[in-house]
């Protein structure tokens, strides 16, 4: 086995590992730009552009990836979202 096919084996493996799940928040007619904003900042760590960006992308596309990471991570803070009344789904 050459080192090139090690290498590549290897990072195959990494990949595999570490699966990445993401938090997709959908438009509602009902929370406002700032509800929404807010929400993204506490309970996602977005900054403050950060969550003015998802929100609007959330408005004009009806859906938005808001976090990424692993799905233990994903979890609570999507349960979160959930509570304060966004519509939001782990994918």
């Amino acid at each position: 086995m050459s080192t090139i096919e090690k290498i590549q084996e290897e990072l195959d493996l990494l990949t595999k590992e570490t699966k990445k799940h993401e938090i997709v928040l959908y438009n509602d007619d009902v929370n406002t730009f700032d509800f929404v904003i807010d929400s993204l900042i506490s309970v996602c760590e977005h900054t403050p552009e950060q969550a003015e960006q998802c929100t609007i992308l959330v408005h004009y596309k009806g859906k938005c990836s808001v976090k990424t990471g692993e799905y233990k991570e994903l979890e609570p803070k999507c349960s979160k979202l959930l509570d304060l009344g966004l519509s939001a789904e782990i994918v």
